[in-house]
């Protein structure tokens, strides 16, 4: 019996190891043949590691190929709360690094000493926000510290403060217009401007790298690689000039100091092409430091997101209308003062007007009577109304910005109609749209997008994309453009009664005119809120620089177009003629007719201009052997022994007493030389790159300078005179008279 019982409790047990041998057999079966492909990738989720691989930003150049926006290295501080226990320095790091990175000290102490949900130290935390993303001195700091703590714990010690490389966007001019470029954050988002525009054709495409790995993270000698390679951002060139960008920012800034407007906005173009050279916007912002920027306003870009009733500035509008149209002759008379159109009194600046003077003369005085009369009576609505939307408005003008207002159109009534032919009423446009406009009045009737693209260059195959310039339509003739061009020269060059004679500068032919228009609060036109604008080009004959300057609601209510908007546009002109090489007007008043035969004997006479050679990243003794070949003066700034700038640039034809400035180190640290005989355009390269503050007296070249510094900022004042002062002056002898 008892045997029995043993059998069936041996063959029990049996049957049951059995069954269970069977079920895991049949378990095996199933995860290793029928699911095998799915284990099989589970597995190798453990063994084998992607490696991202970040691709280069695409750099932003200025028309130059000076670099605007660039990937720049830069580095996230991290600690290692266990490893800073171990070695019992929680208290002197907290403290070193509070110090270094500008973080409170108990902040810093919380990181240092952070624990899980277990009670067992972290190995890793990021310090941030301080320790994020930080520039590459910071960086050198943190990295000193941490070479100081490894010798005094081993020099292969873990010191517990961790390092990892990055990169993050840089902009090497600050300021420098900051509202077209935008910025990137710090979790690598494009925001405004360009960056944000062109962030597809900027960012470029990430890549990785796949293997297998042992159990230490070695990378297995047999393993397959899946390699998909990073492709680096397109490279945009811009048509703005970073020379002329600075000295617009530098003037607007003045103006922007001195009458505390709203906001200030500037805009440079070249008619020929709607290339934009320039637009600046006052308050700004630093992109390097954008979260420092307590006031939002900085971000926006006033050029094209704000659109305002222009006033007199669009009198150029319905100026160049009528003359295409055959209905304003210059000499033809009217009364001036006051008219009514349905009901409303329009009236002059001046109350009372100037009694009965010429359509030319209502011009120059900006009379509102004479361009309703123009617009309203002669043109009339439909004819008005379909002008100014081929000029542009209404519209937006297609520059390649985020965020562009179109503005309006709405002559909804007799009064509209007459007030919107002098800039007030039913038009309201943006400043970017009034360049446009404008632009065509001066080169020839040609309605132009603006341009602010002039390449977008693959950096892999070096394959560029050029973006022309776009002619949308042909608005009035060659003629038309030649006439208004001359009527507008004398609302600047009539220094007794033209509006804009604040804007003369003596050789050159400006075009011109200024705008001061009331600014609409609650429904109800302001007494003393004005947007005062000047906008202008030069030289007439030839049109190469359009200037458009705006002031909303200045602080001054006297303060008008020609007052206040006209000395920034003849300060940011005067500069670009002289900058861009631009010769003084051929038309010269009689006066001066002996003068200019003088100049052109003595120009006859004169050695012809070297050309400046390309010297950037030569040895310096070989750029001196190169220049000294070409007997061309120079001077070395700074001790480097390899040239890292040249001003001014190659392929510039050098004036007689003219030499080269052959830059060996950072500019930042190097002191400003005597730059007597400099041209201005030399004296602006030169300042710029080394971010000097300076002030201009004169036109010509430089015959002395005068530096002063206050509270650590170094400002020189240059006194220019014509090439023959400075020629006589040389020799010691005195000026001519």
């Amino acid at each position: 019996m008892m045997v029995k019982r043993i059998r069936i409790r041996t063959m029990f047990i049996g049957g049951c190891i059995t069954i269970l041998f069977f079920i895991l057999i049949t378990r095996i079966f199933w995860v290793q043949v029928v699911n095998a492909s799915f284990w099989t990738a589970e597995a190798k989720k453990t063994w084998s590691t992607t490696v991202d691989l970040k691709p280069v930003r695409g750099t932003i150049f200025d028309r130059n190929m000076r670099a605007l926006a660039v990937d720049a290295p830069a580095y996230t501080v991290a600690v290692n709360p266990k490893r800073i226990h171990e070695l019992k320095l929680e208290t002197q790091i907290a403290a070193r690094l509070s110090k270094i990175l500008n973080k409170p000290e108990a902040e810093m102490m919380t990181l240092v000493t952070a624990k899980n949900k277990d009670g067992d130290y972290y190995v890793q935390r990021e310090v941030k926000p301080e320790g994020w993303m930080i520039d590459q001195p910071l960086g050198d700091k943190v990295s000193a510290y941490i070479d100081e703590l490894k010798d005094k714990v081993g020099k292969n010690a873990d010191v517990g403060i961790y390092l990892m490389k990055e990169s993050k966007r840089f902009y090497p001019n600050d300021e420098l217009a900051s509202q077209v470029l935008g910025y990137m954050d710090k979790d690598g988002n494009a925001k405004m401007g360009l960056e944000s525009f062109f962030d597809k054709d900027l960012a470029g495409a990430a890549g990785s790298i796949s293997y297998e790995k042992d159990r230490k993270g070695y990378k297995l000698p047999s393993a397959d690689e899946i390699y998909k390679p990073e492709k680096d951002g397109k490279n945009l060139v811009l048509t703005i000039d970073e020379n002329i960008q600075h000295f617009t920012q530098k003037a607007l800034k003045e103006v922007y100091d001195k009458y505390q407007p709203v906001s200030a906005t500037a805009i440079v173009a070249d008619p020929r092409n709607m290339d934009i050279l320039a637009m600046a916007n006052m308050p700004t912002f630093n992109p390097n430091k954008y979260g420092d920027t307590k006031d939002m306003s900085s971000f926006k870009n006033n050029a094209v997101q704000s659109a305002y009733e222009p006033g007199s500035t669009f009198k150029i509008i319905t100026l160049a209308s009528a003359v295409q149209e055959g209905v304003f002759n210059p000499n033809e008379l009217y009364k001036s003062g006051s008219m009514k159109v349905g009901g409303w009194t329009i009236r002059d600046h001046k109350r009372g007007g100037w009694g009965e003077i010429t359509f030319l003369e209502g011009l120059k005085r900006s009379s509102n009577v004479a361009f309703v009369k123009l617009g309203y009576e002669r043109l009339q609505k439909e004819k008005l109304e379909q002008y100014f939307k081929d000029f542009g408005f209404g519209q937006k003008s297609g520059i390649p910005l985020p965020g562009e207002r179109a503005g309006t159109l709405l002559l909804d009534s007799s009064t509209a109609v007459a007030t919107s032919s002098y800039g007030q009423g039913g038009v309201v446009v943006s400043p970017i749209q009034q360049v446009a406009g404008v632009a065509a009045v001066a080169n020839g009737g040609k309605l132009m997008a603006p341009r602010l693209v002039k390449e977008i260059i693959d950096p892999t195959t070096n394959q560029k994309t050029v973006v022309d310039p776009k002619v949308i339509r042909q608005v009035i003739s060659p003629e038309t453009s030649r006439k208004v061009g001359e009527y507008l020269e004398q609302v600047v060059s009539d220094q007794k009664i033209g509006t804009g004679r604040s804007a003369y500068i003596e050789g050159y032919r400006i075009a011109g005119k200024t705008g001061t228009a009331q600014t609409a609060v609650n429904g109800k036109y302001s007494a003393d809120k004005y947007v005062v604008s000047f906008i202008g080009y030069a030289p007439v004959e030839d049109p190469q620089v359009l200037i458009y300057v705006l002031l909303d609601q200045p602080n001054d209510k006297y303060a008008g177009g020609g007052s206040a908007a006209g000395p920034v546009f003849k300060e940011i002109m005067s500069q670009s003629l002289s900058y861009l090489n631009i010769k003084p007007s051929t038309k010269v008043n009689d006066a001066n007719k002996d003068n200019n035969k003088n100049s052109s004997k003595s120009s006859q006479t004169a050695n012809p201009a070297a050309i400046v050679p390309d010297l950037a990243n030569m040895k310096l003794n070989e750029a001196k052997d190169q220049l000294t070949k070409k007997g061309i003066t120079f001077e070395t700034i700074g001790k480097g022994n390899k040239i890292i700038r040249q001003v001014p640039d190659k392929g510039t034809p050098l004036a007689n007493g003219n030499r080269v400035y052959l830059i060996t180190e950072d500019p930042k640290n190097i002191t400003i030389p005597d730059m007597k005989g400099s041209s201005l355009r030399d004296v602006l390269e030169f300042c710029t790159l080394l971010d000097i503050s300076y002030t201009i007296t004169g036109e010509g070249y430089v015959v002395s300078q005068e530096i002063t510094k206050e509270e650590n900022q170094v400002h020189v004042n240059f006194t220019l005179a014509p090439l023959n002062h400075v020629a006589d002056e040389s020799k010691g002898e005195p000026p001519p008279k």
